[in-house]
């Protein structure tokens, strides 16, 4: 018993331990909003296969964040938890790679809350061309000292739906 219960306090102590690390590794990443909008690109981007930075990611947002886009299939706006943003872009960066980065962003803030319009282009191959374009629209609130993602809705450029001017490349 005395030993189950020290390798039970060893594993608790070092999980924190590890736990307090990561978050010391992804502070910078919340204390601006460009420092917030370059992570949060970076998270999702990578090689054919590759784990994407789903702990680092989880630090970007609020505990309650929520993800949504327009589901072209099926005509309906989708809305997901992070976990099962997450699990939905295990299944598809599977198979291909995907790097998605920013070419434009404006911002409106407004007490502890801002909004984000972060116009954002996506290749197959790291230096590839680009395969799609839109706009990502990004609640953000400031809490605790630093900036979370309470909320992420995007929508993809079609040719009934491009960019317009203000929002694409300055």
């Amino acid at each position: 018993m005395r030993q189950f219960l020290f390798y039970l306090t060893t594993t608790l102590f070092m999980i924190t331990l590890h736990s307090t690390a990561q978050d010391k590794s992804f502070e910078n990443d919340v204390k601006t909003i460009d420092a917030l909008m370059k992570a949060s690109y970076k998270v999702v981007s990578g090689e054919k296969g590759a784990k994407r930075q789903w702990d680092r990611d989880n630090y970007l947002h609020h505990p309650k964040a929520v993800y949504s886009y327009f589901d072209r299939e099926q005509k309906i706006q989708a809305t997901l938890t992070l976990e099962e943003f997450h699990k939905q872009t295990d299944v598809m960066v599977f198979g291909t790679a995907f790097y998605e980065s920013e070419i434009n962003r404006e911002v409106r803030f407004f007490g502890n809350i801002a909004h984000v319009w972060s116009t954002y282009e996506t290749r197959l191959e790291k230096e590839g061309k680009v395969e799609r374009r839109g706009i990502n629209s990004v609640q953000l609130i400031f809490e605790n000292n630093r900036w979370y993602i309470i909320s992420w809705t995007f929508c993809g450029e079609t040719n009934e739906n491009s960019i317009p001017k203000t929002f694409d490349r300055n």
